[in-house]
C-alpha cells in the first residue's frame, strides 16, 4: 500500500498529481499538482471552493481541502506522467459529511464495528457515441437483438481492448467484456473488491472509458437511457459480507449451505437474507440515489426496447437466478442489485448498499417472498410489491420519509443531497420542451 506520494512520484516517474473528489451530483473535481508539491498536498490537502462544484456550500464559506489518499493513486496507464488520487475532503479539520466518499467510509466503519466487511462488484455500461453525442457511433451496429454481437464488439476492438489492457496492467483482473443488448453499448467486468476499492476503481473507470474513446474520436457515456428505443445503461451491483476486508478475509457470512426456504434454498444466510430484507424495505428510498437523474426513469419505467426487454426492474421484487427482478441471487453467498444505472455516483451507491443493508440486519429485517416469475410478462399479477418511483421527484419524496435511512447515511449529507437535487428537479419542470408545444399548441 502506497504511504508516501513523493516516493511513489520518484519510483514511478509520476510529474503530476490528479488530486480528485467526487461531488453530491457524480461530478469529478480535480486539481493538477506538481510531484514536487505532493509532499505539503499529501499533509495539508489541495484547496477547493465548494461551492463552485455540486455541493451545499456557499461562496462565504472557507476552503475545502482535498487531502489525497495514498491507498487510492492510480497512475494513469495512457498518460504515465500523471497519477490520480481520490482524498478526503476535510474544511476547518473536520471531515465534510456531505462528500460522498467521507459517506460511504463512514457506512464502511459502521459495517466494520460489527465485523462485518463488505465486497462488491460492479459492472458498469457505456454507449460509445459520435463527438455529438447524438448517435451511436457505429453505423453498422443495427442489429434488432445486437447482444454479444460478435462483429460489433470488434469493429470497436481498439478502444475495449485499450481499456482491457489498462485495467490488466493496473492488477484490476478484468475477465470479460462484450456488446450489450443495445446498439452501441459495452460493459466490462473485473473483480470484486472492497466497497471503498470498488468505488475508487469505479470512480476511475469511468474516467478512463470517456478518456480512451475521447481519443479514438468517440464520446462515451454512461447516462442512463441516451437512445430511446434502446436498452438503458445499467450498473448492476453484486455484493457480499466477508469477516475481514481485503484478502484476509476466509469466511463468506452470507453463505451457507443449501437447506428448504425462499432463501436459504439458495444458498443464502440468515444474515445475508436479512441484508437483502434491509434493501427490499428501504428500495423505494434508495432509487434516490441509485437512480439520480431524472433522465433514470425513462430506464427503469421503460417500455419494451427495440431487443424485446428493458432489463431494468419497475417493482420491489427479489428472486433467484432471473434477470427480471430488482434483485437475483445468481449463486451461493452473494446476491446482484439491478436497479442502479451508469448515473449513480460510485460512492453513494456503496454507501447507500451498506446502510440499507446493516439496518435490515439491525431489524432481522424479512426480504419477503421470492418470486420466480418473468416480471416483463407476468409482472401485472403481482399486486403485494411496491412499484419503484414513476420519476425523480417521487424518488426524492421517498427518501425524503425513510428516516432510518436518512439517519444511517447522515443527517447532513441527507439534507444537502435533497436540497440539491430538490433543485435540480426545479430546474426541469421549469424548463420549456419541444413535447409541450407540439401537444398543447393548438389546444
Amino acid at each position: 500500500m502506497t504511504t508516501d506520494l513523493a516516493a511513489f512520484a520518484r519510483d514511478k516517474g509520476v510529474k503530476y498529481f490528479m488530486i480528485s473528489f467526487t461531488d453530491l451530483f457524480g461530478g469529478q473535481r480535480a486539481k493538477l499538482v506538481p510531484a514536487q508539491a505532493i509532499a505539503d498536498m499529501q499533509e495539508e490537502g489541495a484547496g477547493f471552493a465548494g461551492f463552485a462544484t455540486w455541493l451545499d456550500m456557499s461562496p462565504a464559506d472557507p476552503d475545502m481541502l482535498a487531502v489525497p489518499d495514498p491507498a487510492s493513486v492510480i497512475q494513469l496507464p495512457w498518460k504515465p506522467e500523471v497519477a490520480w488520487v481520490a482524498a478526503t475532503c476535510v474544511m476547518e479539520g473536520a471531515e465534510v459529511a456531505q462528500a460522498p466518499r467521507n459517506v460511504l467510509r463512514a457506512q464502511i466503519a459502521a459495517a466494520a464495528a460489527e465485523g462485518l466487511h463488505v465486497k462488491t462488484g460492479v459492472e458498469a455500461e457505456y454507449f460509445l457515441l459520435t463527438p455529438s453525442g447524438e448517435t451511436i457511433s457505429d453505423p453498422y451496429d443495427t442489429a434488432e437483438k445486437p447482444c454479444y454481437d460478435q462483429q460489433a464488439v470488434m469493429r470497436r476492438y481498439d478502444v475495449v481492448r485499450e481499456i482491457c489492457d489498462y485495467m490488466l496492467d493496473l492488477g484490476w483482473e478484468p475477465y470479460q467484456n462484450d456488446h450489450e443488448d443495445a446498439n452501441g453499448q459495452f460493459e466490462m467486468n473485473w473483480a470484486f473488491d472492497d466497497a471503498l476499492a470498488t468505488a475508487d476503481k469505479h470512480s476511475f473507470f469511468k474516467f478512463m472509458v470517456k478518456s480512451v474513446a475521447e481519443a479514438h474520436g468517440f464520446r462515451a457515456t454512461f447516462m442512463p437511457k441516451p437512445i430511446e428505443g434502446l436498452t438503458g445503461n445499467g450498473c448492476h451491483v453484486h455484493v457480499s459480507v466477508w469477516d475481514a476486508p481485503g484478502k484476509a478475509s476466509k469466511i463468506n457470512v452470507f453463505a451457507a449451505d443449501p437447506a428448504p426456504g425462499d432463501w436459504a434454498e439458495l444458498g443464502l444466510s440468515a444474515q445475508g437474507a436479512q441484508f437483502l430484507g434491509g434493501i427490499m424495505r428501504h428500495a423505494t428510498a434508495i432509487a434516490a440515489i441509485t437512480n439520480p437523474v431524472v433522465n433514470s426513469y425513462k430506464r427503469i419505467n421503460a417500455p419494451v426496447t427495440h431487443s424485446g426487454a428493458t432489463w431494468a426492474p419497475n417493482t420491489v421484487t427479489w428472486t433467484g437466478n432471473n434477470r427480471t427482478h430488482m434483485v437475483r441471487v445468481p449463486g451461493p453467498g452473494r446476491f446482484e442489485l439491478r436497479l442502479a444505472d451508469g448515473a449513480a455516483n460510485p460512492y453513494l451507491l456503496q454507501a447507500v448498499i451498506i446502510a440499507a443493508g446493516l439496518s435490515g440486519i439491525r431489524a432481522k429485517a424479512d426480504p419477503g417472498p421470492r418470486l420466480d416469475i418473468d416480471m416483463y410478462a407476468m409482472g401485472h399479477t403481482v399486486t403485494d410489491a411496491p412499484r419503484l418511483p414513476l420519476n425523480m421527484l417521487d424518488a426524492l419524496r421517498a427518501f425524503d420519509a425513510d428516516g432510518d435511512l436518512k439517519a444511517a447515511l447522515g443527517e447532513a449529507f441527507a439534507a444537502a443531497y435533497l436540497k440539491l437535487k430538490h433543485r435540480e428537479w426545479d430546474a426541469f419542470v421549469s424548463h420549456f420542451s419541444r413535447w409541450e408545444k407540439e401537444n398543447a399548441l393548438d389546444i
